[in-house]
């Protein structure tokens, strides 16, 4: 049943059976007929479908949960499995906020040390779709915000602190100052990044 949740997962996540199919490798007749045993199955009908995907039915939301959560407490135990016969191996997925880029090499070197043979995955995202992608076991790992989005079951470590410094021309009014608040800053011209980014949130509170 696992390989049938796996396509079940994949369709929820593209919201197209093709792309689904693709994503895992197999033909879309195959992942339809894999999709329809499921549904046999469990004696409900998971996804609207017609001539094209329909979304999911009530009964589909609540088994997508299960779902994930099946696939990720297998993946895990193949895992640990693996670990206690040869040792940690196979791929870590990790996604990392942009400004925490440089600390996802630092982390992924020191692993490697210890274990030589994890591959690592990394991708750059924002913070709301690190805990997306870990709520859908797209991901092993994230490195984000902790003060930023609910983290909901997560664990977490702090890792580093950071601390915002401003640029500015020597001929500026706040060039010999030691201290500038965000206050300070109301009235200047930034150089700001998307509203979706940490660091573009804390200058909007502020």
């Amino acid at each position: 049943m696992i390989d049938k949740l796996e396509m079940f997962i994949a369709v929820a996540r593209e919201e197209h059976f093709g792309r689904a199919a693709a994503s895992l490798g197999i033909t879309q007749p195959s992942l339809s007929s894999g999709i329809k045993q499921l549904e046999d199955q469990l004696g409900v009908q998971l996804i609207f479908r017609g001539s094209r995907y329909g979304g999911l039915t009530p009964e589909g939301q609540t088994a997508l949960s299960w779902a994930r959560r099946i696939v990720g407490e297998t993946r895990q135990l193949k895992e640990e499995m693996r670990q206690t016969r040869h040792g940690l191996s196979g791929q870590l997925r990790m996604a990392v906020i942009p400004t925490a880029l440089t600390w996802a090499s630092r982390v992924a070197t020191r692993f490697s040390a210890k274990h030589p043979k994890v591959r690592f995955k990394i991708q750059s995202r924002s913070s709301a779709e690190i805990l997306k992608l870990l709520d859908n076991l797209e991901i092993d790992v994230g490195i984000s915000y902790l003060d930023n989005e609910p983290l909901g079951r997560v664990s977490t470590a702090p890792l580093y602190q950071e601390n915002y410094m401003l640029v500015c021309g020597k001929g500026s009014e706040f060039a010999a100052r030691d201290h500038v608040t965000w206050a300070d800053l109301r009235d200047q011209k930034l150089c700001l990044l998307t509203q979706d980014m940490q660091n573009r949130r804390i200058i909007d509170r502020n």
